[in-house]
């Protein structure tokens, strides 16, 4: 239990991590930018299915196979339903500026800041917990690392947006640690989900790993390929998988 919440607080506090460096670096280009939440895809399309959804297999049994894609679907699905319900992160991340009026009320901008960033962050918690769940703590720290390392550039892409809204510092950075505390809930709940029935823990992989699926394809793809550098994030995505299964090989 103690790994699972130093898991947890370590895969939230990377967004506030994130948004410090956002602090610092407040001028990163497009291009750099692609390439770090590019590589943070690979890692995280790597963990996805090394870390949930191959483990899915393996413990689902007989009906193995349609538990997986069944859950893959579910997962996916249940992203969609949000992303339908509340503004996509980077249609608040400065792509889509020019779309809202500066005289927008700061509540409501911090609002929906709050709101699109943890529909990501709950599920992405989630997942991270129900690795814990399979008892394979190497996995299950692959996919909290992947987690956590997306984390660091989507921080660091809030800050000048909230800024630059007339938010302050101090809240801006309450707001990243809001998310993070998002993450942390959502790990714990998908732990304990699977602690109290092992038997919804093939499914369970599984929806995680359709949620980081949607997650990378759905926002991060299509993000990093928004501003012309298509290739280098390209590459950046396949070193970032490449990576991961590298160090799963290692670790066996």
């Amino acid at each position: 239990m103690q790994m699972v919440l130093l898991t947890a607080l370590g895969v939230g506090g990377a967004s506030v991590f994130g948004a410090l460096l956002g602090f610092i670096f407040k001028k990163i280009t497009h291009k750099i930018n692609d390439i770090i939440l590019s590589f943070a895809a690979g890692v995280m399309l790597a963990a996805a299915v090394i870390g949930l959804i191959l483990p899915s297999l393996e413990y689902g049994g007989k009906y193995a196979v349609l538990v997986t894609l069944v859950g893959i679907f579910c997962g996916a699905f249940c992203v969609n339903i949000l992303d339908k319900v509340v503004p996509h992160l980077h249609r608040l991340t400065g792509v889509d500026q020019e779309d809202h009026p500066e005289k927008q009320q700061q509540l409501n901008r911090v609002l929906l800041f709050v709101i699109a960033i943890a529909i990501h962050n709950l599920p992405e918690g989630i997942a991270a917990g129900v690795g814990f769940g399979s008892g394979d703590v190497s996995q299950a720290l692959t996919v909290a690392a992947a987690i956590a390392l997306q984390n660091v550039p989507e921080g660091m892409v809030i800050v000048a947006p909230m800024i630059g809204a007339g938010i302050s510092h101090k809240r801006t950075l309450a707001i990243a640690l809001a998310t993070g505390v998002v993450e942390v809930i959502g790990t714990l709940l998908g732990y304990f989900a699977v602690s109290l029935s092992a038997a919804i823990l093939p499914f369970a992989l599984s929806f995680a790993g359709g949620t980081m699926l949607y997650v990378v394809s759905d926002e991060m793809i299509v993000e990093t390929h928004s501003h012309k550098s298509e290739r280098a994030a390209t590459y950046a995505l396949i070193i970032g998988f490449c990576l991961m299964l590298v160090l799963d090989f290692c670790l066996g």
